[in-house]
């Protein structure tokens, strides 16, 4: 029966995959086969995420294409800024108030592109799917062995990171923090979705106003560093919120100019230096690329992921 159960749920996830592709084929050709090739990159477990991920969200045809059209829009720009950034070798200047008004705040771009677009990427670019396949190996099966009830996730974005933890810890209790009234809105329908609203709650505040000293036993914070202007205090401030012997995963983007990052890491190890300064203890960490580089000399999006005490 188990594996009648597992072939079933295979054969209707992959409808969700094929659905996918298709929509790509007849409206977005640069990315027509983008789905085919992460399943056969990932196999059957990417098949089943991938396929219940997109079916639970977004639903049928319809909501599908709004989704697929999102992310064209948000891989379009951000390949844009990415030629522009393999000659300059700088982001665009920003600040943090104008990348917020820009994008945080701005609702028909947040819920038509950015989001969906986040959302797709996390399991369409390899980086970014293999970076979540890190953390469910290592940071969120510590949790589950160590029959964790309650966790903090710091920035929230789609709330993919926080859905994973509720669906492998049974029992655990999550809240999420995020400055984007849009952001809230999509991860709590999001997890609505899948059923698991009852045991997350998200704060709409910046969580380091009046944070919490030593409470938090885990933390996540995936992706948030490249968007502040001083990094540094920020991660000072995560690490007074956890606990003594506690964990936290945190990530930052490396030479990935999209329209909202705006501090630069280049390499990892340049964040390995600011959690150490900030009293993190690194414990073991993950880096991906999102593909090679023409030559030795470009820079390449990547991801850098630590799980630090």
């Amino acid at each position: 029966m188990p594996g009648e159960l597992l072939k079933n749920d295979l054969s209707h996830c992959k409808k969700a995959v094929n659905l996918v592709t298709e929509i790509f084929r007849e409206k977005h050709g640069f990315s027509r086969d983008i789905a085919v090739r992460a399943e056969k990159m990932f196999g059957d477990e990417w098949t089943i995420e991938f396929g219940r991920a997109v079916d639970t969200v977004f639903g049928e045809k319809e909501g599908l294409t709004s989704a697929v059209d999102g992310y064209a829009a948000f891989a379009i720009d951000s390949l844009r800024r990415q030629k522009r950034f393999e000659l300059e070798r700088k982001y665009e200047v920003k600040s943090y108030e104008q990348a917020a008004e820009e994008v945080y705040f701005n609702e028909k771009h947040m819920l038509e592109q950015y989001l969906p677009g986040l959302f797709l990427s996390h399991y369409l670019w390899p980086h970014h799917y293999r970076q979540l396949r890190y953390f469910k190996e290592f940071f969120v099966s510590s949790m589950k062995q160590s029959n964790a009830d309650k966790f903090i996730e710091v920035g929230i974005g789609t709330g993919v990171y926080s859905r994973m933890i509720l669906q492998e810890v049974p029992g655990v209790s999550g809240v999420g923090f995020d400055i984007s009234t849009h952001a809230k809105t999509f991860a709590e329908n999001h997890l609505r979705a899948f059923g698991l609203a009852g045991r997350y709650e998200v704060h709409l505040q910046d969580v380091l106003e009046n944070a919490p000293a030593n409470e938090f036993n885990w933390l996540v914070c995936v992706e948030v560093l490249e968007h502040l202007e001083n990094p540094l205090q920020f991660l000072h401030g995560l690490r007074k919120m956890l606990a003594s012997g506690g964990k936290a995963f945190i990530t930052a983007a490396l030479n990935a100019a999209n329209e909202d990052h705006i501090y630069l890491y280049e390499t990892a190890e340049q964040v390995f230096e600011q959690l150490n300064e900030a009293g993190f203890v690194p414990e073991q960490y993950f880096y991906g690329a999102a593909y090679a580089p023409a030559s030795p000399d470009l820079p390449v999006p990547a991801v850098a992921a630590f799980i630090v005490t």
